[in-house]
């Protein structure tokens, strides 16, 4: 059989047999040009830009998706940070801006739009202040619109002013939005090393070293590693390793083809390939589910880091050879209500929120979508946030949170949000005391290695 062939059948089996699927194509639009002294011009020119520009994004991915029989799961949009373009916007202003771009969602027919979103890594200006102080209404009171906020960098240290006030701001989403399971948290990230070209949610923006408007793609396919996997199955790990580079090769090529066509059809430039595992709550698209058939008897064991830092690694060596514009992410998602298999070793007590902590120091990015009860103090959360901040910081690598404080759940009990989402078990977290650490203030400063100019 011609190779050719052979590498056909190969991504058909992906699809069919092992969920292989285009995570998402999001279009990155720059809204620089929209900012106006009067807010609500601001607000009106946004909406006619998004709009104008992605008109056809849903239409064409589809299209693409049947053509070549590779599903796109998600179109999404990514804009500017809101902060940036918001003038002199006030906290209603913001809110105002942020229902302008939940009803360009709603009108392009997209999943998500991304970049209500502050950097403050190194400080605040009054505009970044009041957007803050935004972030909870606007969640609750759109349906598209997701969040987050740049708190640190490897550059510039960690603004635990920033993170004191996302305590609050965690709380209070959780709060407004009790009546669908804490859902707008859902919709928030706290970052540190914030990259400028994620097409994932809930993080996504278009950084202002951006084109003027660009498609990235992220590919997804856990099932497709472990389905790899199985076929080495008590081989040395140099075999795994080199099976799952392979493997991410392929995953890369099917994103590159749908990327590069999205491109042309919507006359807009290709951006990066984000190579990251992004599983789902399907059972067999699971990032816990390879860690295991590595030989682990549950994710969350001693070893499981281990394994977690060769797949990441091996995904984005097999990926930058498919690609030569790879970014975002890149690298294997851990969120625990969005993988069956991190649900189950959970629930078990194979995996707990200190092992997650470890793992997020070799994984693709940090604490994701993990629930924990609604009663947890605003300065826990803060100090959860600041943790992971330092483990990205030291290590010259994006982390972030997305953490829900589940209103009215308690340890055991089970946060449901629905499709992709999935459901989180609620963690129990230390009932020790952060809060005269987090009240301090002020910011950690920039670690030594940071200075290399």
């Amino acid at each position: 059989m011609p190779l050719i062939n052979k590498d056909i059948l190969e991504t058909i089996k992906m699809i069919e047999r092992d969920n292989l699927d285009i995570r998402t194509t999001t279009m990155g639009i720059s809204l620089l040009d929209c900012v106006s002294h009067d807010p609500k011009v601001t607000a009106q020119r946004i909406y006619d830009k998004i709009t104008k520009k992605a008109h056809n994004l849903v239409k064409t991915a589809e299209e693409i998706g049947k053509e070549f029989g590779i599903p796109v799961i998600n179109k999404r949009v990514a804009v500017t940070p809101i902060s940036l373009i918001g003038g002199k916007a006030d906290k209603d202003d913001y809110i105002e801006i942020a229902a302008a771009l939940d009803r360009a969602a709603l009108e392009l027919g997209i999943d998500f739009i991304g970049g209500y979103s502050a950097l403050v890594h190194k400080g605040f200006t009054n505009n970044d202040i009041a957007f803050i102080d935004s972030i909870p209404q606007a969640l609750a009171e759109t349906e598209k619109v997701c969040s987050s906020v740049n708190v640190g960098s490897t550059k510039a240290g960690i603004n635990m002013d920033a993170i004191k006030m996302l305590g609050y701001i965690i709380k209070e989403t959780a709060y407004l939005t009790r009546e669908s399971e804490s859902l707008g948290c859902a919709k928030f990230v706290a970052f540190a090393n914030a990259v400028e070209d994620n097409p994932f949610m809930a993080g996504a923006f278009h950084g202002v070293g951006e084109p003027e408007a660009v498609i990235n793609v992220g590919v997804s396919g856990p099932g497709v590693v472990k389905s790899a996997l199985e076929k080495v199955k008590g081989r040395s790990i140099d075999e795994v390793a080199e099976t799952i580079k392979k493997t991410a090769f392929k995953i890369t090529r099917a994103g590159m083809l749908v990327g590069n066509e999205m491109s042309k059809r919507t006359n807009i430039p290709f951006g990066i390939m984000d190579l990251s595992l992004a599983p789902t709550p399907k059972v067999g698209d699971s990032v816990a589910e390879i860690l295991e058939i590595m030989g682990l008897e549950k994710c969350g064991t001693h070893g499981t880091t281990a394994a977690l830092a060769l797949l990441n690694d091996a995904v984005k060596k097999g990926g930058i050879m498919a690609c030569s514009h790879v970014g975002g992410l890149s690298g294997a998602f851990i969120p625990v209500s969005e993988d069956a298999g991190m649900i189950d070793a959970v629930i078990c007590g194979a995996l707990t929120f200190d092992k997650l902590e470890a793992m997020t120091s070799v994984c693709s990015v940090g604490l994701d979508m993990i629930a924990v009860c609604g009663d947890v103090p605003e300065s826990t959360i803060s100090a959860i946030i600041a943790d992971e901040a330092a483990i990205g910081v030291i290590n010259n690598k994006t982390t972030a949170v997305r953490i829900i404080p589940a209103y009215g759940k308690k340890i055991g009990d089970v946060v449901n949000f629905g499709g992709l989402l999935g459901k989180a078990p609620v963690m129990a977290i230390s009932e020790y005391s952060s809060e005269e650490f987090i009240m301090r203030g002020g910011r950690i400063p920039a670690p030594v290695h940071s200075f290399k100019n």
